[in-house]
This record gives structure tokens, sequence and C-alpha cells, in this order.
């Protein structure tokens, strides 16, 4: 095994150092935005930029591991080393400069997570975890709210980008779960709902159709500050939710009420 500590403070460096790119590319200058499988799932040269930028650190210090990322091709270097990147996770809030994006980074030891990290530039919030070894904001302890009762939770969601055409759009939950809990957020960013998670800004996330770069490093983080997060498929649809273990399984079985 790699020294962990030692990587997780070089995946902070390298996410700092894109988020200050981030932010100085969003406030002087104009930049090109295309779409990808859909006209609302959006990517920016910025996302192609950073992802660039992340990939390049890793082949400097680990030559040898495989990198997954969200805009390039997947390196396979047989290695039990994965690193998942999500180079800018919330591109259609970048693209509109609402300020709520991330770099979502993590490793993946053979079949395990071992390794999260998550900034958020525009509030200067860097998140990291180590397996085993707690979740942190900028270097303090932090845990999840431990609510127990929907009633009760502050609860965040997003939307699927081919909701147009898909018959699990999540809306259908939405009107139920809606009706049960305190307040619904939705910040247009999965790895910013789960550190709000960690973080106890928020009590629970649910979501359809995530990929893992966007919930790897995230999923590290809400586990480390004591919380559950459970991943499974609905008709071919991959679905995760996190927060305490009963708010997971409330809205587990709201979700499958509507949908099995």
């Amino acid at each position: 095994m790699i020294n962990l500590a030692d990587a997780v403070v070089s995946a902070k460096k390298w996410a700092i150092n894109v988020g200050d790119m981030q932010k100085q590319k969003l406030k002087k200058e104009s930049f090109k935005v295309n779409t990808k499988s859909t006209l609302s799932d959006l990517v920016t040269e910025v996302d192609l930029i950073s992802e660039d930028m992340i990939r390049a650190k890793i082949s400097q210090k680990y030559p040898d591991h495989n990198i997954m990322g969200e805009e390039n091709e997947f390196e396979d270097k047989q290695s039990d080393y994965t690193w998942i990147i999500d180079p800018l996770d919330g591109s259609n809030n970048y693209a509109s400069a609402y300020p709520i994006y991330c770099i979502s980074i993590a490793l993946k030891y053979k079949n395990e997570i071992v390794l999260g990290v998550i900034y958020v530039p525009e509030f200067d919030e860097i998140y990291s975890a180590i397996k085993d070894k707690g979740a942190y904001k900028s270097g303090t302890p932090i845990t999840i709210s431990y609510k127990t009762a929907l009633r009760h939770s502050l609860v965040a969601t997003g939307f699927p980008y081919d909701k147009k055409e898909s018959k699990i759009d999540n809306l259908a939950p939405f009107n139920k779960i809606l009706k049960e809990i305190r307040g619904v957020r939705r910040s247009g960013s999965a790895a910013f709902d789960l550190v709000s998670v960690a973080g106890a800004k928020i009590d629970a996330v649910w979501e359809f159709k995530l990929k893992e770069w966007d919930y790897a490093a995230g999923k590290l983080l809400v586990e480390e500050a004591g919380g559950e997060f459970y991943e499974t498929e609905i008709k071919g649809a991959s679905l995760i939710i996190a927060g305490s273990k009963e708010l997971v399984a409330e809205l587990r079985k709201i979700i499958e009420e509507v949908y099995l």
C-alpha cells in the first residue's frame, strides 16, 4: 500500500491548484461551452483543462497508477490503484457563474475507495478522508448530523440529464419525499451535496444516474464522517442514498415504493 497520508496531501494541493485556476477563469475570461449526452449535459473547456492538470500531476507522482476521469478515456496500466477524478463537478453551474462547483479526487485500491478529496473553490473549503482515519474539513474533523427522522431533515437531490425522455426522472420520488421532510435543496453538484452531508450542513441526499467520478470521493467522506452510503440499481438506473442509517432506510423505502 502506498503512503496514503502523503497521497492525500498531494491530492489536496492538486485540487486547490485547479480550483484557483477555475476561479480566475470564471472572473476574467470567457470560455467555450459544449454539450455531451443532452442539451443540459454541459462541458466547458475549463473541465478539459482541469482534468489535464490533475492527470499530469498523478502521472508525474504515480506513473504506474490507472486514471479514470469524466472527460477522457480510462488509462488502464493494470495497477491495483485507480485515481477517479471529476475535474469540475457542477459544470452547469460553472457555465452560468453560479458559485457551487467542486473538484473531486478519489483513489481506489483494488475495489475499495481508500482516499477522497473534494475542494469547493468559491468557499475555499477542502474536504479529505483516508479509509478508517476519519473525515476532515480544512483539517478539522467532521461528522454527519445523525438526524433520524425525515420530518426534521434537510435533504438534497438532483435530476438526471435525460429527465425529458426517461421514466426514471426522479419526479415521482421527489413529490413524495418533499411532503415528508423539513426542506429540500438542489445544488447542482453531487460532490457538494455529499460533503454537505458529511459536514452536517444537510442531513441526507439521494440521486439517480450518477457516475463513479461523481460520488467516489464523497462516498468515502460520508462513511468516514459516520454516515451510510447506499448504492443500487433500479430498472437499470443507478441510485445513491447517503445520510444516517435511519434516513437512508426511510428514503430507500419511499423510492422503492414508487419504482418497484
